[in-house]
């Protein structure tokens, strides 16, 4: 990895990414996202973590359902302007009592740029627990590891879909100027 990624991850992304290797998640999927950059720099840079890019966020809960049926963990990455475009197909891990894993890096919230994102930011968390996830937030970056290992136990032994709201604060303020 070129030191310009290793200097773009910040630390609590090396804990998620600890958190994925203890955990034996073998392949994450994810539109790409700038609050996820250096987590998905991780997982792509190890040989064992598959990836997928996806070209929307909906084909990552299939993408889940397939490989959970074929004995792999993984967890699916978005924006929560993406939760929005799966909330049918969230429909497929409850009736089918599969475990999904998202990590939802939250827009909308603070200091957001982009007046578009503002609506699902707000509603993201209500909506996936309107649908059946079991919500976590993740604002302080001591304890971003934590929530996330609890969350991925929790849909795994439970057979439960589980979501991590990652703070736009936690990501930090966007710089618009650039």
């Amino acid at each position: 990895m070129s030191s310009d990624k290793e200097q773009a991850i910040r630390p609590w992304q090396r804990d998620i990414y600890s958190v994925f290797k203890a955990a034996n998640i073998q392949h994450v999927s994810y539109v790409p996202d700038g609050g996820h950059r250096g987590l998905i720099d991780l997982c792509t840079d190890d040989p064992q973590i598959g990836t997928t890019v996806l070209t929307t966020e909906e084909e990552g809960v299939g993408l889940a359902a397939g490989l959970f049926l074929g004995g792999q963990r993984s967890v699916l990455l978005m924006q929560s302007s993406g939760v929005g475009n799966c909330l049918n197909l969230f429909t497929l891990a409850e009736n089918c009592r599969l475990p999904l894993v998202l990590l939802v890096t939250m827009r909308g919230e603070f200091a957001e740029f982009v007046p578009w994102q503002i609506p699902m930011g707000k509603r993201a968390g209500a909506a996936l627990e309107l649908m059946g996830f079991d919500v976590f937030r993740a604002e302080d970056p001591a304890t971003v590891g934590d929530i996330c290992s609890g969350a991925i136990d929790q849909a795994f032994y439970s057979s439960r879909s589980t979501a991590v709201l990652l703070s736009q604060r936690l990501i930090g303020r966007k710089n618009w100027s650039k």
